[in-house]
């Protein structure tokens, strides 16, 4: 046991709570003297990290750890959408389901595109109930767009052959140029990967969709019941899944964009060299997955 472990364990309970708060707020003094920071400087930290008016973005966040931020959900929205501008189109994941899509799909649940919740956090989910904002119809990966083409992007992506790739916005994205922005969060989180997973599938030595196909519905805003028949993500293949396998590669080809505001950790990803970074890294035999692990006999 190391010293502090001792100490704490010498302490009674009602100590040790009391210690507690009392670092709690001196945290909180030092993140407020420290580390604070404005809606004006979250936007600045994005224009240097290369987000400009007219960009579409993918923004996946966690207000977890937006410590220090001098303002609440709705200004790290707004500055989203200053960030993009009008012009621009902010897109945001709101899945409706913890866990793995083949499970919620199995387990018979359909999507209310107007009242099932994004179980993605607090931003996405009132995010996806702004006035303005489009949500794409879709079982699994309905999401949330705001600004110019929002209906065009959104268009369609229940009628795709998986929830991410070609004819759904996340392949949009592609399609535009689109960047990521990760906020306060793991690049483990970017779906837009799985778009990746769907177009080099045929350079890969394995697919990471299940060989099924799957038939569910989505209940639209009108009440219209759209029907989807998809393949979803192999569980198996998704247990092996580490996007973080590519963060070095990124890195050494100057493709990863990073900035820190007090304890927020904020990355920017431009699509097309996400992608190109995986197909260099599938030509030569890498792959964003670990290997299987085999069960001693």
């Amino acid at each position: 046991m190391n010293i502090r472990g001792h100490v704490r364990s010498l302490l009674p309970q009602t100590s040790r709570v009391q210690v507690k708060s009392w670092r709690d707020q001196l945290d909180a003094l030092y993140v407020r003297k420290f580390l604070s920071f404005t809606p004006d400087d979250l936007l600045a930290t994005l224009r240097r990290l290369g987000i400009e008016r007219g960009d579409a973005v993918m923004a996946h966040t966690s207000f977890a750890q937006f410590a220090g931020f001098q303002g609440g959900l709705s200004d790290v929205i707004k500055t989203l959408q200053a960030a993009v501008g009008e012009e621009g189109t902010l897109l945001i994941p709101t899945l409706p389901f913890d866990g793995a899509a083949i499970d919620y799909v199995k387990s018979g649940a359909i999507t209310d595109i107007a009242r099932t919740p994004s179980r993605m956090g607090f931003i996405t989910e009132i995010f996806r109930r702004l006035p303005g904002v489009t949500r794409s119809i879709h079982p699994t990966h309905a999401i949330a767009i705001w600004g110019k083409d929002a209906s065009t992007i959104a268009a369609g992506h229940h009628t795709a052959a998986t929830p991410c790739g070609v004819g759904t916005p996340f392949h949009q994205l592609l399609e535009r140029k689109g960047k990521v922005l990760l906020a306060g969060v793991s690049i483990r989180t970017m779906t837009f990967y799985h778009c990746v997973e769907e177009l080099i599938e045929p350079d890969m030595p394995f697919s990471a969709f299940t060989t099924e196909w799957f038939e569910t519905t989505t209940k639209g805003l009108d009440g219209t019941i759209y029907p989807s028949r998809m393949r979803l993500f192999d569980p198996a293949v998704s247990a092996r899944r580490d996007p973080e396998l590519m963060i070095g590669p990124l890195k050494r080809r100057g493709f990863w964009r990073s900035a820190r505001l007090g304890r927020l950790e904020l990355v920017v990803l431009h699509t097309t060299e996400v992608l190109a970074t995986v197909r260099e890294m599938g030509a030569s035999g890498q792959f964003c997955y670990h290997e299987r692990v085999t069960s001693p006999l």
